[in-house]
């Protein structure tokens, strides 16, 4: 954490406020926040895939038989988007199984280590 990042933080507290990470509030299992992880990883590796194949989200919602606005949503991260979908859509979008793997397993290196500093090694 910065200096800056301390100071404000020391602020905030100071004000009354409780500072900590989202899953702290929601109270998310370490499975919760997983899932959660992979829903961001997927629509995240999803959008790159699409810009670096050239297709707009018009073509895609056409490979999937669906929707420019439900490829938006799906490259959003929108709440009402499966896991399968993200999936048939990277998959639609030209990926393999590799480059699947590849998006999963990318870790974000913020939330490593803010979990390191909990003590959590997942």
């Amino acid at each position: 954490m910065s200096d800056m990042e301390t100071k404000k933080r020391a602020k905030l507290e100071s004000a009354g406020w409780r500072v900590g990470e989202a899953e702290d509030f929601l109270e998310l299992t370490a499975e919760e926040v997983a899932f959660v992880e992979l829903k961001l990883a997927l629509s995240s590796g999803l959008k790159d895939l699409r810009a670096e194949h050239g297709l707009t989200q018009g073509e895609l919602a056409e490979k999937l038989g669906s929707s420019q606005s439900r490829v938006a949503k799906m490259e959003a991260s929108d709440p009402s988007v499966s896991v399968d979908l993200l999936m048939r859509g990277m998959l639609a979008a030209g990926a393999t199984k590799k480059d699947i793997a590849e998006v999963i397993s990318r870790r974000n290196p913020k939330r490593t280590r803010s979990r390191r500093a909990r003590g959590n090694t997942g």
